[in-house]
């Protein structure tokens, strides 16, 4: 998009994380999901929360694709071959998230469909001291509008799991060899039954946060969750908030905590899809456990810095700044530069100082150049 202030974009290099693994016969997309994308409108630069009776003004103000739009912008940033299944409303909300997801982000959209008649969801979020307020209106489309029925080839899928829920495109697509990796979100029935998580016998690997893993195990913390979860699927990977991740191979037994990483988080919307992105980019370039789990971290940490959902999502541009300036930074651990060493054959060159900043997108300003 062209920003605000009429500079030019600036072209972010391009890195393959799979490049020393792709054959002539992979499939023709790294990864696939689907899901609902909404228009996400983020107010940033609020003093508090607004209050009843009176009018708040905020600083600053961006819009962009959200939804699952938040991950498949992650997973094409980091250099994935992305293609996503998703309905769009043909209006100018549905047009401009289109645009922005095809030509800004270079993401597949033949599987996506648009419904004539249906007006996109919208998400207004507003981000005041490292929180954040939504409030969303949608309707649900039409159910042959959503997703097609057989999915595209692809190394990976990304599915979002709901109780009592089974998608048939998950079992087809772990039937020919696609990896499947699942999150979930919270379980409004309360009963929170790993048996009712229908596909996730399909899955290899699950990705909850903290709190959902040890709902759905019943273990009191999330360590002995992530253990439990592998009686269930091979692989668990638990986020712990500001106490980093925690994963466990349970076809190897090896496990992997990593911290997070101390930042001013301003808005933390998207960070556990852009966690999840992290992770499936490391998974299918066949890292480490630990250094999967030390990405995906990183990767979250850079989103969080930023305002909006997939505004925020970093590129290998952000990641090799942030690299580079930590590298510089007087007393520095070694340790913890070791952790994330593994990145260097990987990062371009960058100029640029960190944090680095992306244009926030204005519906009808400008197109995709």
């Amino acid at each position: 998009m062209i920003p605000s202030n009429g500079e030019r974009p600036y072209r972010l290099p391009h890195v393959d994380p799979l490049a020393g693994l792709r054959t002539s016969q992979d499939p023709p997309w790294d990864v696939y999901l689907t899901g609902t994308v909404f228009l996400d409108i983020v107010f940033t630069g609020l003093d508090s929360a607004p209050v009843r009776g009176t009018e708040s003004w905020a600083r600053g103000m961006g819009s962009s694709p959200g939804g699952v739009a938040n991950m498949a912008t992650a997973l094409a940033r980091l250099g994935l071959k992305t293609s996503l299944a998703a309905a769009f409303g043909d209006d100018h909300y549905g047009e401009y998230c289109w645009d922005a997801l095809e030509q800004g982000e270079g993401i597949d959209l033949s599987p996506s469909r648009s419904v004539s008649g249906w007006h996109s969801p919208v998400t207004v979020s507003m981000a005041y001291e490292g929180e954040r307020t939504m409030v969303s209106h949608g309707h649900e489309p039409p159910p042959v509008e959503t997703a097609p029925e057989h999915a595209p080839r692809a190394r990976a899928a990304v599915a979002s799991l709901a109780p009592g829920t089974r998608a048939q495109w998950i079992a087809e697509s772990a039937r020919a060899g696609t990896r499947i990796f699942a999150d979930v979100g919270w379980d409004d029935t309360g009963r929170w039954d790993l048996a009712g998580l229908a596909n996730l016998e399909h899955c290899e690997a699950f990705l909850p946060n903290a709190e959902e893993a040890m709902r759905y195990t019943g273990a009191r913390c999330p360590r002995a969750a992530a253990h439990a979860l592998t009686e269930h699927v091979p692989l668990a990977v638990v986020t712990l908030g500001a106490e980093g991740a925690y994963a466990v191979d349970g076809r190897t037994g090896e496990t992997a905590a990593v911290p997070a990483i101390d930042v001013e988080a301003l808005d933390p919307t998207g960070a556990g899809d852009v966690f999840v992105a992290g992770f499936v980019t490391g998974t299918l370039a066949d890292w480490p456990l630990a250094d999967r789990l030390a990405f995906a971290g990183l990767t979250a940490a850079l989103s969080v810095q930023e305002f909006g959902g997939s505004l925020s999502a970093p590129g290998w541009s952000e990641i090799a700044a942030w690299w580079r300036r930590v590298q510089s930074v007087d007393d520095q651990d070694p340790a913890a530069l070791r952790r994330y060493a593994f990145l260097e054959a990987l990062l371009p060159e960058v100029t640029r100082p960190w944090p680095l900043r992306r244009a926030v997108p204005t519906i009808g300003f400008g197109r995709s150049v």
